[in-house]
């Protein structure tokens, strides 16, 4: 499985309730199922306008299949190459 970050422009998606963000979730969580472990949702930031979701999956079309399945627009997707923070400054 490969780390993916993918954005989603949805505009106003910052404003959500967190009902709202809740049904999203359920919606996403019931494509993901349909997929049989091809792709696992693993975080998602938002933002006024938009997401940023932390995905794992084995390929970019298991995760455009994934936002077909939901009705989620994909903007971009971005293989993640690595991952780095401030404990990455002392080894």
């Amino acid at each position: 499985m490969k780390h993916y970050l993918i954005e989603r422009r949805i505009p106003g998606i910052g404003t959500y309730s967190q009902e709202q963000l809740r049904d999203a979730a359920v919606v996403s969580n019931d494509a993901l199922d349909k997929l049989a472990g091809r792709a696992r949702w693993l975080q998602s930031f938002v933002v006024a306008d938009g997401t940023f979701c932390s995905y794992l999956a084995e390929s970019e079309d298991a995760i455009r299949e994934h936002a077909g399945l939901s009705g989620f627009p994909v903007t971009n997707i971005y293989e993640v190459q690595a991952v780095i923070g401030p404990e990455t400054a002392s080894g």
